[in-house]
């Protein structure tokens, strides 16, 4: 078995990214980023956090909804359409997992 360190590979694939960013930026495009909690499960809301502040630090736009564990699928649809719609936003994540009542796989086809 091979020992593969994360940090490297990691590392040297936010840096392509930053790049990529900052060559973006410098073109006047400002990328968009929505984010999606369902819930309040605690690791959830500990991986938007982190979605939250690297978007800060990249001066990127980024929108957080959060919305109550009762949201219905319709719901949920909805907000995502919206998003869709919206030209500031160019990413929607849904963190997953969702609430058992709701059909994750039918979330991420809306998107």
């Amino acid at each position: 078995m091979k020992l593969i360190e994360g940090t490297p590979i990691a590392e040297a694939v936010y840096g392509e990214c930053l790049e990529s960013f900052e060559e973006l930026k410098s073109a006047g495009f400002l990328p968009g980023l929505a984010v999606v909690l369902v819930g309040e499960d605690p690791a959830s809301r500990a991986y938007v956090g982190s979605k939250e502040k690297k978007c800060q630090e990249l001066g990127m736009h980024s929108v957080k909804i959060e919305l109550p564990a009762e949201t219905n699928q319709e719901e949920l649809h909805q907000v995502i359409l919206e998003l869709n719609g919206d030209e500031a936003i160019h990413g929607i994540l849904v963190q997953l997992p969702l609430p058992k009542h709701l059909d994750e796989d039918a979330v991420i086809l809306k998107i």
